[in-house]
């Protein structure tokens, strides 16, 4: 069984020269240095063959399985020279040494674990063990990371038949050294007493550790930060369809696979391409970090383009052309995975065994001439297909209504049929309207539009679709390609109208089930919202007139396409204004009303918006959110049912009071005193829980301008999942940026900021924060050290110092340039200046300072950060409490830039 793996390493002695090297070990003396002499002759034969493997791999940068066979071939040599350094080439009692795992398979990344088992006929003597333990004291000294047992025949067996990781592993054992007939002895035993008639029982648990993997890696092979072994649609999903292959077949070689009946040889083809490729980048990422890394993190994404000669084209960067052609391989992962199973269970339904695949429900019949096989949609013929083009839209269209599994002798077929698909299918109205169907199914369409996307059909019949196929979004704040967020959105869409996110999303629900006139429209909407990402252009002006296009061709009539292309051209400007713009400004809601224009875009654009943000990726939605958008659409709904009738301004300040007042319980007297202390605007823009906890704070600071000193209260927020930070205290010169940077000195990053002074010169500011984690303060000693920074800064008569905060760690890898736009127009009363920049510690303390210095007072703060750029929004006056003169904004825009850059960015300026 003894595998000549390494007959496929070239010019084996380049690497390490095991006859050399055992000679020097030979001659070396006896006596108490010998050992150290050996470890230095070992250690420079080791260093010396990993800089061979990779010079070899820089040169052909492909070529990765060809580094790990190299790297494995590399860890058998130093073993087997360890092993008779140790016991002098005479072992009184064999032993085997057996490769488990990849050093089984022979196949090692530049800083894998080098897997070993020491096999004993019988129990091991105090020899054997002390023999192994002397081998890997000199495997640790070279900084080998070794797993490592010693076990003998009787015991491995028991283990393996309870333990399904030891059964895997043993699964691709190989004898690297020692005694060949106890290895072939174990081989012999597992095969008859552990796999013989345990089939079954392996794939299925083959399969749940499979499904717990992917769960733990996040449940899906499009992550941006991919784990190139363990993620899905990686290596480890490769090798999991090997090792099935192996225990039910007795496969040797992947190839074999294709004998067996399993892949057909084209597809073994792509599982070569695909195995080639991840091995290759496994490689130089362990080259990269120096270390045993898995997660393609966006920090080695850049080098690893670089190294493997990906170049930059128009509108696509070379590491977002890189990170395409990886989530291309791990498709084509998926859809041999896919294969590969429906073969196997197929076989196995033949003798009396079937695992369950992942299917919306079995429904047994026969629709339009397509064969319903044992619930699962198929075909009658490989003809079929050819026969009618329209029948690729068809089988999705099926599946969808009928809720059906695919067969994957259907899905096969679709693949290579999808290039059927032409000029005059797209231009079909059949066609279309299949397509539409599956679209707007409101049972599970982004189950059977993931479907249609593997097969490749999608792509072919909506081009514009097809070329963002696998396409990265080269960011921190999307998690998902643009393909993989696009279907979710629509998944996400169908969950609300079905009611089921009704707790996450009512205002949404409420208005999806009954007040959208135009299902279609919303559903086309949002499928094409990011059409035209990577093109090199505003891909909302590139997307709406993709829109206005595709409108016409889905059976769209011209109002339903006109507003597909208006919400594709605008759905950016919902988030922008809610989560960017003050809110209590009536200027705020007049610009964003005048965008809008009808009750109905109004309505559509949240729903839109909703299941954007969510799809995003995990974490990225929250109730902060959901609340600052329905604010906006009330706001604006009301603005525009009404016109100019609406509710007055004033009549909502004075409800608000009245429920404050009422939620206190103070004397009418104290309440009214309380409330003429405050501006309007306070009224309008800050939350009741906030305005109570607010009143009692004051309250209890019983304070005048005249005595007062800062308080500072810290609170939960559960709707923004984060803390309030209340400061009251004296208004002064420079307050905002002495309270930022008070909270950047204790590690605070805030998130929000709203500004109040009282009628009688007191501030009362509350600001959102999270710690360094995302997450809010629930330590009391952090609460109190956040405390303590804040009134410090504030206690200083001398301006505090912004701290410039730590390193950018993943933000390192993007580059943000610095900008800032000022808006004279935005606001009827104030200066609005939003500043974009990489987002880092204390950014919007420096910025507040830079204000600061250039003698004018914030009135309100909004912060919002998208993976890692930050967009941070102020509205301004002069110390008159006018707006800024034309004069004076090059000044501040000049600041705010120098205040934006870091570090790096500062130097690269310069």
């Amino acid at each position: 069984m003894t595998r000549s793996l390494h007959d496929s390493v070239p010019d084996r002695r380049a690497i390490i020269d095991r006859r050399g090297i055992a000679d020097g070990l030979a001659a070396l003396p006896a006596g108490n240095e010998r050992n150290g002499f050996a470890l230095k002759i070992l250690r420079g034969a080791l260093e010396q063959g990993r800089a061979e493997v990779a010079r070899r791999l820089s040169l052909d940068p492909d070529r990765g399985r060809a580094a790990a066979r190299a790297t494995a071939y590399l860890h058998d040599q130093i073993l087997r020279l360890a092993f008779d350094f140790v016991t002098n080439g005479s072992v009184p009692e064999p032993m085997s040494i057996v490769g488990l795992g990849g050093t089984g398979r022979g196949e090692m990344a530049p800083f894998s674990d080098f897997d070993l088992m020491f096999l004993t006929a019988a129990k091991p003597t105090q020899k054997q063990e002390a023999t192994v333990q002397a081998v890997l004291h000199l495997l640790w000294d070279l900084k080998i990371k070794v797993g490592n047992s010693i076990r003998s025949i009787p015991e491995l067996m028991t283990i393996a038949r309870a333990d399904m990781t030891v059964r895997t592993a043993f699964l691709e054992a190989r004898l690297i050294w020692g005694e060949r007939s106890i290895f072939d002895e174990a081989v012999k035993r597992f095969r008859t007493k552990i796999v013989s008639g345990t089939a079954a029982e392996f794939v299925a648990a083959k399969l749940a550790e499979r499904d717990e993997r992917h769960r733990r890696m996040g449940d899906t092979r499009y992550v941006v930060e991919p784990n190139v072994k363990d993620g899905k649609g990686g290596l480890r999903d490769l090798h999991t369809l090997y090792w099935i292959g192996k225990y039910v077949h007795g496969v040797e070689e992947p190839s074999d696979l294709v004998r067996v009946g399993l892949f057909t040889a084209a597809e073994f083809k792509k599982f070569e391409r695909a195995e080639r490729f991840f091995w290759a980048v496994r490689c130089h990422l362990h080259l990269a970090a120096g270390r045993a890394e898995e997660r393609l993190g966006f920090d080695h994404q850049k080098q690893i383009a670089e190294v493997m000669r990906y170049a930059d084209r128009p509108g696509k960067s070379a590491v977002e052309r890189f990170m395409q052609f990886y989530f291309l391989n791990a498709k084509t992962v998926g859809d041999l995975t896919g294969i590969f199973l429906a073969q196997l269970d197929e076989q196995l339904a033949k003798k009396g065994f079937r695992f369950a695949l992942p299917t919306i429900r079995r429904k047994p019949r026969r629709l339009s001439g397509f064969v319903v096989d044992r619930g699962r949609l198929s075909v009658p013929d490989d003809r079929f297909f050819a026969e009618d083009p329209c029948r690729l839209l068809e089988l999705f269209a099926l599946a969808a209504r009928e809720g059906l599994e695919i067969h994957p002798a259907a899905m096969r077929a679709a693949a290579r049929d999808a290039k059927l698909i032409d000029d005059e299918v797209r231009k079909s109205a059949r066609a279309n309207a299949l397509f539409l169907d599956v679209l707007t199914c409101v049972n599970s369409p982004e189950l059977v539009l993931r479907w249609m996307n593997e097969a490749g059909v999608f792509g072919r019949f909506v081009p514009d679709f097809g070329r963002v196929v696998a396409q990265m979004q080269f960011d921190m704040y999307h998690h998902y390609t643009v393909d993989e967020h696009s279907i979710r959105a629509i998944g996400l869409l169908a969950a609300i109208e079905r009611g089921e996110l009704k707790q996450d999303h009512p205002l949404s629900t409420a208005i999806m089930q009954k007040q959208v006139g135009s299902r279609r429209t919303l559903y086309v909407a949002v499928l094409l919202h990011d059409i035209a990402k990577g093109r090199g252009g505003d891909h909302s002006e590139i997307g709406a007139a993709i829109a206005m296009k595709l409108g016409p061709r889905f059976g769209l009539d011209p109002a339903e396409t006109e507003t597909v292309s208006w919400l594709v051209r605008h759905h950016l400007l919902m988030s922008a204004t809610a989560f960017k713009r003050d809110l209590a400004d009536p200027k705020t809601v007049e610009d964003f009303v005048q965008m809008v224009q009808s009750p109905e875009r109004l309505r559509l654009l949240l729903i839109l918006t909703v299941v954007d943000i969510r799809a995003v990726g995990p974490g990225v939605w929250n109730e902060w959110k959901r609340a600052l958008l329905s604010t906006l659409f009330e706001a604006a709904e009301e603005r525009l049912r009404l016109g100019h009738k609406q509710r007055g301004r004033q009549e909502l300040v004075d409800e608000r009071k009245l429920e404050l007042a009422q939620a206190l319980g103070w004397k009418s007297s104290a309440a009214k005193a309380y409330s003429k202390r405050l501006p309007d605007s306070y009224w309008l823009a800050e939350p009741p829980e906030w305005q109570l906890s607010n009143a009692r704070q004051v309250a209890s600071a019983g304070a005048h301008i005249g005595d007062a000193v800062p308080n500072v209260v810290i609170e939960d927020d559960p709707v923004s999942r984060s803390s309030r930070v209340s400061v009251f205290t004296p208004d002064r010169e420079g307050l905002f940026y002495r309270i930022c940077a008070g909270l950047a000195a204790a590690g605070a990053n805030i998130i929000d900021a709203r500004i109040h002074t009282t009628r009688d010169g007191m501030a009362l500011d509350n600001l959102l924060v999270k710690d360094g984690q995302g997450r809010a303060y629930s330590d009391r000693r952090m609460r109190t050290r956040l405390i303590r920074s804040v009134e410090d800064a504030l206690a200083s008569h001398s301006p505090p110092t912004v701290p410039r905060g730590a390193g950018p760690g993943r933000a390192a890898a993007f580059r943000v340039a610095p900008s800032v736009a000022i808006a004279e127009r935005a606001s009827t009363r104030t200066t609005v200046v939003e500043v974009n920049a990489r987002d880092r510690p204390a950014l919007l303390a420096g910025l507040a300072r830079a204000i600061h210095d250039c003698g004018h007072i914030i009135h309100s703060a909004h912060i919002a950060t998208y993976g890692e750029r930050a967009v941070d929004v102020f509205y301004l006056t002069r110390a008159d409490g006018k707006r800024l003169a034309s004069d004076e904004i090059d000044p501040l825009r000049a600041a705010l830039l120098a205040a934006a850059r870091d570090t790096g960015e500062a130097a690269a300026a310069a």
